[in-house]
């Protein structure tokens, strides 16, 4: 572990009965850095995460914070939840309905049996940070959804933890909300270098907030990088498949050209991409798509196909064409109206990865 990592998960295994939900997960969080664990459910992410909290009890493995072994099965230290500082904020936002906002953020600090004085000056601060000195006196039924998220994390980072763990925070909220709170939340990271580990199921979100992604499936990472990497870089067809808006299409390989291939599609397409498998000339493979990376085009030319468009539908901030290549639905995002008809769409080659 090098001086800059805050957490460190080595190894980290837990099951249900016979339902293996972790099998050997190794991870390591730096300090200031946001890690969003990401996954369908299932996936192990949230075990993962009251894992280290303390709120689960894996078979095997080691996890330490700031150098301190705080669960080490093979030398049988477990020490509890209340005893690991961390700063826990949950989806449900568990905040006492009976007490006020002052009250709710002081409670880790009355457990810590800290002074009057400096508990005070504390919560206050850790009020002003998240705009809600104001409402200091007020109850959580008083308050909007997104102000009881806030008192929440006002609440986990009062005694300053060395990591605070963020389960799907923003969960609650509604869509225009939720936007809003992501960038106001990744802006209190930054400002105040936290040190975090959230849990999400969404890839928007995840991106948006994290310095580095972890993509769980069925209990073991899949791939791990920053946002771009993730978005850009896919090493597997779930990652690329989980990662983004795409059109996903069946086919044989047709041709291979060192790190492309050529696929011919099921339904009369034969597009080039990036090789992403190690199927023989022949074998069944399939292409992935960004919606954004297919296009309208005038003409034919390379990895290009007339095709009939169904219909167009307004975003708000561009359109979206579904097409029908033979048993396909594929979309296009475009900025114009589109009637009905048959159109050339292209899928650029860069654009398209063959698993």
């Amino acid at each position: 572990m090098t001086d800059k990592t805050i957490l460190s998960v080595d190894n980290l295994a837990l099951s249900y009965g016979s339902n293996p939900i972790l099998k050997g997960v190794s991870m390591q969080l730096r300090r200031g850095e946001v890690v969003s664990l990401l996954g369908p459910s299932g996936s192990g992410k949230t075990t993962l995460l009251r894992a280290v909290a303390g709120l689960e009890q894996p078979h095997t493995g080691s996890v330490t914070i700031a150098g301190r072994a705080i669960y080490d099965a093979a030398a049988g230290i477990d020490i509890p939840a209340e005893k690991r500082d961390l700063g826990l904020v949950f989806q449900s936002y568990a905040l006492w309905p009976h007490k006020t906002v002052f009250d709710n953020v002081a409670y880790p600090l009355k457990l810590r049996k800290v002074a009057a004085g400096e508990m005070g000056t504390r919560v206050h601060a850790a009020l002003k940070n998240l705009g809600l000195d104001h409402l200091a006196e007020r109850y959580p039924h008083q308050l909007s959804g997104g102000q009881q998220q806030r008192v929440s994390i006002a609440r986990a980072l009062v005694y300053n933890p060395p990591v605070i763990l963020l389960d799907e925070p923003l969960s609650n909220l509604d869509a225009k909300m939720r936007e809003e709170a992501r960038a106001w939340l990744r802006n209190l990271i930054v400002e105040m270098q936290l040190s975090a580990l959230v849990v999400t199921h969404d890839q928007s979100e995840a991106m948006a907030m994290s310095d580095r992604i972890l993509l769980l499936n069925g209990g073991v990472i899949e791939q791990q990088g920053t946002p771009q990497e993730m978005y850009g870089q896919p090493q597997t067809h779930f990652v690329a498949d989980f990662m983004g808006s795409n059109n996903v299409m069946k086919g044989r390989i047709g041709d291979i050209r060192g790190g492309e291939a050529r696929i011919d599609l099921d339904n009369g397409m034969a597009v080039w991409g990036l090789r992403r498998t190690n199927a023989a000339i022949g074998h069944e493979a399939c292409a992935v798509v960004r919606v954004e990376q297919a296009q309208l085009c005038e003409g034919p030319g390379d990895n290009r196909a007339e095709i009939e468009l169904v219909t167009s539908m307004f975003l708000g901030d561009r359109f979206e064409y579904v097409f029908h290549a033979g048993d396909d639905l594929l979309r296009v995002w475009g900025k114009t109206h589109e009637a009905p008809g048959r159109r050339w769409v292209s899928l650029p080659a860069g654009g398209v990865w063959i698993f």
